[in-house]
């Protein structure tokens, strides 16, 4: 039996090309069992309880300012995209390879699964601790494929602070999750689409 050698370890950078498709979902899937990981560990040692931080509102007044805010978000990436050359807003093309040829019914799954696990970590716990300012400068930092380009930068950290600031407003963690599914949803379905009558 041979030995695990650490000095043999090599590290090399991975672009989304070099990345078969099984390879992105599994690294899609497996970033958000680690955000919803640390998003329930921070929750408990924030002495918090998840279940009621996920508890759902009495109301659906929540959906209305997802949707309100979805919205605006769709509105303003639909002229960014009219009027700001595409070189300036790339991601890398992480968000084509994605769901570029995925049905409907996985599009959707994604959208769901990206904005529970993220809305819990990022609303849930971290702005929670720091604040809907600082949380919006920490999750447009960790969404990394915009940092070269400062257009997108800026909408995700104007997304994030929406999505902060819905939270505060309805008091429940289904509006930032409502808007955030439906952005993805949206935009994931316009890449689907667009593409595919191109």
């Amino acid at each position: 039996m041979r030995k695990f050698d650490i000095r043999k370890l090599k590290l090399r950078k991975v672009t989304v090309d070099d990345l078969n498709d099984r390879m992105l979902l599994l690294n899609l899937y497996l970033t958000q069992l680690i955000t919803l990981i640390i998003g329930l560990a921070w929750l408990f040692f924030q002495g918090r309880n998840p279940i009621r931080v996920l508890s759902f509102p009495g109301n659906g007044e929540f959906a209305l300012w997802g949707a309100g805010l979805a919205a605006v978000v769709l509105v303003v990436d639909v002229a960014i995209s009219r009027w700001v050359p595409d070189e300036a807003s790339d991601d890398g093309g992480v968000n084509e390879r994605i769901f570029l040829k995925r049905p409907v019914w996985h599009i959707a799954l994604i959208a769901l699964v990206v904005s529970i696990c993220e809305e819990l970590l990022f609303r849930g716990a971290v702005q929670h601790a720091i604040g809907a300012y600082w949380t919006s400068i920490v999750f447009a930092a960790i969404h990394v494929r915009y940092l070269r380009h400062w257009i997108p930068t800026g909408l995700v950290f104007s997304i994030s602070y929406g999505l902060g600031w819905i939270y505060i407003l309805t008091g429940t963690i289904w509006a930032p999750i409502a808007a955030h599914f439906l952005v993805d949803l949206i935009m994931g379905l316009i890449i689907r689409f667009r593409r595919e009558t191109e």
